[in-house]
């Protein structure tokens, strides 16, 4: 089978604001890609789009392994999309992806009904080597989906770890997902995420588990009180939901929309949008400034001994580092 032409940036942009799916998936491939000249394509496509993005509500979705992200997700997603006429995108951050391959195949099995549904995009991580080439990824796919015309855009991660303070900087509302009757080893990083949440959810409350996720909640509420105020001004509510029987389903977004409705009244909402813009222009300096390192014929070939030196003590790190630096000359040329 032939490949498909290979499209020009105007048509790619023309595709995506008409809400061509395929031109959409292929967009973002393109974005995912490493090559030069797709990197030169994606850019120009990304620029033309850029007006029309920034309309949609960006909701982060995180939790430990176990804890349904995917059924929540299937659940919250068909809330909107079917009650509400919600035009839905579902996007994943998995870093860990390189090592089982990626993740297609499970996104699209644990969330049928919205995989199947015209109203509903999913699109997983690309299986990238770094964090940091993944969430670029993910960020440009955010941007093209709302351009698309999705006007609710779930980012989820996938993998643990780093992966959430990510998503929690390219969303506007941020949920932590949680469990009942989990002991503190099974939660993870449960402070740390737990003073990103802009609200916690505790899933699976059912099936005689409803008085576990409620002594639950009240330990979370407790818990909460003793952190810092949050800078949205807005409390960090803790709720109860059963994506089986839908329980608290309609409840939850409640409680994402109200929070945006407040935060758009007192400022908050723009004021993060702007941060996130600057500490995304600030990580793109750094990853474009290492890849150019890297690239550098001198640093490739003085690279090996130079670790070797810093590996048996010869040599400090800070040393070597300087040392390579000058050899990369200007970075600001590309390679």
């Amino acid at each position: 089978m032939p490949a498909p032409k290979r499209l020009s940036a105007p048509e790619y942009a023309a595709g995506i604001l008409a809400g061509n799916r395929t031109i959409l998936g292929r967009a973002i491939t393109l974005v995912e890609s490493t090559l030069p000249a797709d990197q030169a394509l994606a850019q120009e496509v990304l620029q033309a789009v850029l007006p029309h993005t920034g309309r949609s509500l960006r909701v982060g979705i995180t939790g430990v392994p176990g804890v349904g992200k995917s059924t929540f997700i299937e659940a919250l997603g068909r809330y909107l999309v079917e009650t509400l006429g919600k035009q839905l995108a579902v996007l994943a951050v998995d870093p860990s992806s390189q090592r089982g391959g990626g993740s297609i195949l499970g996104d699209k099995t644990r969330m049928p009904w919205l995989s199947a549904h015209s109203a509903a995009f999913i699109r997983p991580s690309p299986a990238g080597t770094s964090l940091g080439g993944v969430a670029r990824a993910t960020r440009e796919a955010l941007l093209l989906c709302e351009a698309a015309g999705h006007d609710v855009i779930f980012v989820e991660t996938v993998g643990v770890g780093q992966s959430e303070t990510t998503v929690h900087g390219m969303v506007d509302f941020f949920l932590l997902l949680m469990l009942a009757g989990a002991g503190d080893e099974l939660q993870g990083l449960k402070r740390g995420i737990m003073e990103m949440a802009d609200a916690l959810c505790i899933t699976k409350a059912d099936q005689g588990n409803e008085q576990a996720a409620r002594r639950a909640r009240v330990d979370y509420q407790s818990a909460l009180h003793l952190f810092p105020p949050s800078p949205s001004g807005q409390a960090q509510p803790v709720l109860l939901t059963s994506a089986v029987s839908g329980t608290g389903v309609a409840e939850v977004w409640e409680v994402i929309e109200n929070y945006a409705a407040a935060t758009r009244q007192n400022g908050y909402f723009q004021k993060r949008r702007q941060q996130q813009q600057l500490q995304w222009l600030h990580q793109s300096i750094v990853q474009e400034l290492e890849a150019r390192f890297y690239a550098a014929a001198a640093v490739r070939q003085r690279l090996p001994d130079t670790q070797q030196a810093v590996a048996a003590g010869r040599l400090t790190p800070f040393a070597a580092a300087t040392e390579l630096l000058a050899l990369s000359a200007d970075l600001t040329k590309t390679p």
